[in-house]
Formats: structure tokens, sequence, C-alpha cells
């Protein structure tokens, strides 16, 4: 019989330095007034060079979440890092958190889903679980964004959006047939790959590592169209929420709280509109974190639950969208 598999321990880390939409002003053509019309975003946390990376601030937040479960780095069985920004080309952030845990020599995986990166880590570590390979699986999301982005006001239509920040989740198994996740459901459209991406450092350039030879230079820097992104975000979104209560026969009031991808607030606000949800049963935080990619669904959970937003017995809908295009959500139940 396949195991099921629950949370038992959240949490997050962001960095000190906050950095509000008027700070953006000094940087960039830009106004406090267009950020938030746009975003729903007042301030971001962007991290310090040379005191924080995107494998210490994994470990920090994995730490917090073990330390909720009352469980050692010893106890880690396996460990998924999702992240667009690692330390290094290679290897992956994964094995570096796993040396700053002192864990011993168990697997680590790296997972390039980018906003969706969360939820495909949290179905991997699922099916690992459920197979019985392994009985405790951390799950992390950690980005910096800031390190990346384009800060002058060529760049302004990506730079406001983003931040940095970790998030992380234990997963172990349990006997309880009707706790834990219940699904989870991943998909992708590669034919928009291109409308949102960073194409450089990569094969794509005459010399992978030196953008100076490309014919645009600023390759290195994301590149977005946003429109299109909304227009399939806002759709995307509704289908796989869907889908998911459809897998579990259950229905749209049967949601306690649904966390969504911290894409942007117009998005959320848009799906929580159509979905007819009350703010009550949506969780925000991008006002005040900016778009963390993989980091944002970890965090936003790890909030929530400290909130008190998440209780025993509620129905939480996971949900993410992004570069790929990629697409994912999971229903847990508390």
């Amino acid at each position: 019989m396949l195991k099921q598999t629950k949370i038992v321990g959240l949490g997050h880390y962001v960095p000190e330095t906050v950095v509000t939409n008027h700070d953006l002003e000094k940087m960039m053509d830009t106004s406090d007034e267009w950020i938030q019309e746009r975003t729903g975003i007042k301030e971001r946390r962007w991290f310090t060079y040379g005191k924080e990376t995107v494998a210490s601030m994994g470990t920090e937040a994995a730490k917090k979440a073990l330390d909720q479960a009352g469980l050692t780095p010893d106890d880690v069985d396996f460990i998924i890092l999702a992240t667009l920004s690692p330390d290094y080309f290679f290897p992956g952030s994964g094995v570096l958190v796993q040396e700053k845990l002192g864990i011993k020599e168990v697997g680590a995986l790296d997972v390039r889903n980018q906003c969706s990166g969360f939820l495909y880590a949290l179905s991997i570590g699922d099916q690992f679980i459920k197979t019985g390979m392994y009985k405790t699986v951390l799950v992390i999301g950690s980005e910096i964004h800031s390190h990346g982005l384009d800060k002058t006001t060529k760049g302004r239509g990506v730079t406001v959006i983003f931040g940095d920040g970790a998030g992380a989740a234990v997963l172990q198994a349990t006997d309880e047939s009707d706790k834990g996740i219940l699904s989870t459901h991943l998909h992708s459209q590669g034919k928009y790959a291109k409308e949102l991406v960073v194409i450089g450092p990569g094969n794509m350039t005459p010399v992978r590592l030196d953008a100076s030879n490309a014919e645009d230079p600023t390759i290195m820097a994301p590149i977005m169209n946003g429109g299109t992104v909304f227009k399939h975000a806002v759709t995307r979104f509704q289908e796989v929420i869907y889908e998911a209560l459809e897998a579990n026969s259950m229905a749209k009031e049967d949601i306690s709280l649904l966390i969504p991808h911290q894409a942007n607030l117009r998005i959320t606000q848009f799906i929580q509109k159509k979905m007819e949800l009350g703010n009550d049963r949506v969780y925000s935080n991008i006002q005040r974190y900016g778009n963390t990619t993989a980091a944002s669904i970890p965090i936003a959970m790890s909030e929530a639950y400290q909130e008190g937003r998440i209780k025993d017995g509620d129905l939480v809908c996971l949900a993410a969208f992004g570069s790929g295009f990629t697409w994912a959500s999971a229903l847990i139940r508390w």
C-alpha cells in the first residue's frame, strides 16, 4: 500500500535589505504608483553580496523547517532544491545545502522549473515517499534575482518585480490516508519558452560564458513579454487548480486556502475574482517580497502557517505558472 506524504515542517528566510519602490525611483525612471498599479508590489528583499547565497538562504530556511518538524539534518534522506539562480554554473546548489547542513551523503537534486520549480520539486518528493524509497525529504526553493537584474530604465519592466529569498518544507510518510498531499499536477508548453527567458550564459551564444561576443550583450538579463505571460497565466492558473479539485472530487468551495505563486498581485486578484474566493481564502505576500520565483510558494506557505491561516484539516491548494511555460498545482489536506 502506498504511503501518503505529509508536510511536517515549514521555514523561510529573506535577506535583511529592504528595497522599496522609492529606492528604485533613484535607479531608474519609475514610480511607486506605477509599480503598485501594475504589480501590487511595495517592496522586496535583495541579498548582500558576500553574505548570502542561494545555498546559504536555502540552508537557513531548511533549518527552521527541520526545527518545526522536530527533526535534525541527520533525519533527511534526500534533498530537492528548486532554483533558476544557482550559485555556480555547475554543480547545482542542492549539494551545497547538503554540505552546509552537515547531512550524510544523501542524494541531492536540483530542479530548474523557475516559478513552478517548488511544485515540481514537491511532486518529485511526494513520489519518492509514496513509493517508499525515502522517508524524509527536504524540499527547498531559493532564489537570488537581484544579482542578475538590469537596474536601468531599460530593464525596469522586469527588475521592479523580482526579489530574493528562500523557503523550505520537510516531507514525511504518514499512514493517515486522508491527510497530506492528495495529488500534484504538472504541465509545460515549450513553444512559449522565449516569452520569459534569460538566454545567457548558454550554448545559444558564440561563446557560452562571454556575453560581449553576443549580438546583444544584455542577454544575461531576463527578457519578458509581460502581456503574453499575463494572458497565459490567468488561464493556466485556473485550469490547473480545477484539475486538482476534479482529480479529488472536490469543488472550489472546499478550498480553505489558495496559495498561488506570487507572480503579480493583479494575476492573483484576477483568479480570485473568477473563482469567487474571499480574501480570507487566498494568501498574498508579494506586496512585501516581490516575485521570488521558486521560493515564493514555500515562503508564503511558511508565513501563512505562522499566522494561523493554515490549520489541521484545512484543504490547501498550491498553484504556479511561469517561464517555460510551465505550470503546476498541488492539493493538500493539512
